[in-house]
């Protein structure tokens, strides 16, 4: 249902666009001027045509009597510019998902295998929808429903030809008490591909019932509110994690972490509106308490280092959702191939004495400390012997400029030669380089083959900065590796078990930054209903990192914490 009737209705549409008033100062305003003041950029939009379900009380569809006029409803009111703008643009429903929305398609019933694909011991298939009750007496025998939540064990027959399908323990959950908000069964069958298809199709043939889309079960439980939209994707990382960092902040996420500070920092949003507003409508009765203003503005401020704070993670949580970018780089046969080996666990890169052996970029995703990371083996970096080894150590060098984190490696044996000199000058110590800083790129110097240092011996070079010594061979030193590894990770991606939720994905950092530039037009216009939108803006891009919002609330607020009229 589009919100101006039938998707033909929108070409219909007339605007009527009220004239701004002359811009007033942020101060208190002038008698008559409130209501000037509330019709600024205001745009009305009205459905022309006999296919609206419901058209405007003041203009009856043509050849109508006049008792057939309807007042129009509220969802349909007129709307304000930026909300017209995006009703008009879009091609779908324009109800807000994530607040009792249906989503497309909700009134048919579907199912789905739960489980993973392939032979298992035990497999899930679930449905739902309306329908779900219906399609657990049909394969079920006795054909009454289970307890709600209970496990029973049934005898699943085809619905058609009466033939056995599989012994199978049952549960009923009615809805709303639901993952989805609506009416679900679950069959938990015997995982052989047989059996599996076998209840699929028997579901198949169910009046009512049709297979899910992809992902189908998670937004029909985001339409009806069950998750919001942070909950979903974090149900999504949780899904694809592969190491503990992941599951943690997936974990996290999914448990609203990133969601209720979103909402913490929207209910601020609407308590200054709140105030703005109040103070446009009833400022001049003189019936607010003094420094209505005063208060929004120190909200503001609050709001605006909160999310500057939180904007400062330098893609922290991007790269634990994706895996950071770690190269491994130094100068021919420093061990650089074994390393890579002995991280990814698998042979990854081909070990040979001989100089010069990697000359392409060789890349595997790996479980670093906890923490995922993309492993980068790159040719050894020297004057290239042929233009095949010089374009290897051109994309080597490019990517030493993309990484997260490198992988510094000397032969420990060999610290003298020219080739780990230069090396140590131009990516280790670079010259003009000064102390570590939040924007410098992080680097563990690894010096390698510390089996061929005589025991007991001193370090190989005091002036050296600070390293590590690790063998390869022996595996000596690895686990001193893998700690420093895992700090300096915890750094690039964060730590999901401390400190506040991360922002995953880059829409997220989109929204907050629209919401923190919305806050500075905010500070800086001397507009008051100017200043009420860039409230309302702001508002808008944090709703709609979680999928919610609405604008009932600065009313309620307003009401709440203001005695108009005493």
């Amino acid at each position: 249902m589009y919100p101006f009737g039938s998707h033909s209705d929108i070409s219909a549409l007339t605007l009527t666009i009220y004239p701004p008033p002359t811009p007033t100062p942020r101060r208190r305003p002038t008698s008559g001027s409130t209501s000037a003041l509330r019709d600024l950029n205001r745009v009305t939009l009205w459905p022309q045509t006999l296919q609206s379900a419901h058209p405007p009380a003041s203009e009856p569809p043509p050849g109508a009597s006049s008792e057939h006029r309807t007042p129009y409803p509220p969802a349909t009111q007129p709307q304000s510019l930026p909300e017209a703008l995006i009703l008009l643009s879009s091609p779908r429903s324009c109800t807000r998902q994530g607040s009792g929305a249906p989503a497309p398609g909700s009134g048919a019933t579907i199912f789905a295998l739960s489980s993973g694909q392939g032979r298992c011991g035990i497999a899930v298939i679930r449905t739902s929808g309306p329908s779900s009750g219906h399609a657990l007496r049909s394969l079920t025998a006795p054909r009454d429903l289970p307890p709600a939540r209970s496990a029973c064990l049934r005898l699943l027959s085809h619905p058609r030809s009466g033939e056995p399908l599989d012994h199978a323990l049952v549960l009923w959950f009615p809805g709303p008490q639901s993952f989805t908000g609506e009416d679900c069964a679950e069959f938990h069958v015997h995982g052989g591909p047989a059996v599996v298809s076998g209840v699929l199709q028997a579901l198949g043939s169910v009046p009512g019932l049709r297979p899910a889309e992809a992902g189908e079960f998670t937004r029909r439980a985001f339409a009806h509110g069950k998750l919001s939209l942070t909950e979903v994707e974090g149900l999504a990382d949780l899904i694809h994690a592969e190491t503990e960092a992941q599951r943690r902040q997936a974990l996290r996420q999914l448990d609203g972490e990133l969601g209720h500070l979103c909402h913490g920092w929207a209910k601020t949003l609407t308590k200054a509106l709140a105030h703005v507003e109040a103070y446009i409508d009833f400022g001049e009765d003189d019936n607010l308490e003094e420094g209505v203003l005063e208060q929004a503005d120190s909200q503001v401020r609050e709001l605006e280092l909160a999310l500057s704070a939180h904007l400062r993670d330098a893609r922290r949580g991007q790269r634990l959702r994706s895996g950071a970018h770690v190269v491994v780089a130094g100068p021919p046969n420093a061990g650089k191939s074994s390393l890579v080996n002995v991280l990814s666990r698998k042979p990854v890169s081909i070990v040979s004495p001989e100089p010069g052996t990697t000359r392409d970029v060789l890349e595997t995703p790996v479980d670093l400390a906890g923490f995922p990371a993309l492993l980068s083996d790159t040719a050894g970096l020297r004057e290239g012997v042929g233009p095949v080894e010089q374009e290897g150590v051109r994309r080597a060098r490019e990517r030493l400029e993309q990484a997260d984190l490198i992988l510094a490696v000397l032969d420990a044996s060999d610290l003298g030669s020219p080739s780990s000199c230069n090396f140590l000058d131009t990516v280790v110590a670079p010259p003009g380089a000064g102390s570590p800083s939040e924007n410098s790129r992080r680097l563990l110097l690894v010096l390698n083959k510390s089996d061929l240092l005589p025991p007991g011996g001193p370090d190989p070079r005091p002036d050296l900065p600070p390293h590590l010594l690790l063998s390869c061979l022996t595996g000596e030193g690895l686990d001193g590796l893998l700690e420093a590894l895992r700090k300096e990770l915890a750094e690039v991606c964060g730590d999901p078990s401390t400190g506040p939720p991360l922002l995953t994905r880059a829409r997220h950092q989109h929204h907050l930054q629209g919401c923190l530039d919305a806050l500075r037009h905010y500070k800086q216009t001397k507009d008051l209903a100017l200043a009420a939108e860039a409230l309302r803006l702001a508002r808008g891009h944090l709703g709609r990192i979680t999928g919610g919002g609405g604008t009932e609330e600065v009313l309620d607020i307003i009401f709440r914490d203001f005695c108009v009229g005493k």
